[in-house]
């Protein structure tokens, strides 16, 4: 979010169970949003839209919450932001 200049920014992060008992978790932001064409990419390793980034992040917590049984996933918000929410089974069970 620190390009964003002319207006407030805010990050919500909120959580509530699912409707298999699991937990999701969302984080929203007010930043410039994701662009359309960077969708299908943004978990890939080594793809990046931060000039100075390496492309590892997202595809390192999907990694991780994918081995705990779990799904990761990022929409882009209205009228601007981004949202990545994550599901995780609630007990010793992994979620199908």
């Amino acid at each position: 979010m620190s390009e964003v200049l002319d207006r407030s920014r805010g990050l919500q992060v909120s959580s509530r169970r699912d409707d298999s008992n699991g937990v999701i978790v969302a984080v929203r932001d007010s930043g410039k949003g994701i662009a359309p064409e960077s969708l299908d990419h943004l978990f890939d390793a080594f793809f990046t839209t931060k000039p100075d980034g390496m492309g590892m992040g997202l595809a390192i917590c999907r990694s991780i919450i994918e081995g705990h049984g779990g799904l990761l996933w990022a929409l882009p918000t209205s009228p601007q932001g981004a949202s990545f929410q994550f599901t995780l089974p609630s007990g010793a069970e992994k979620m199908s």
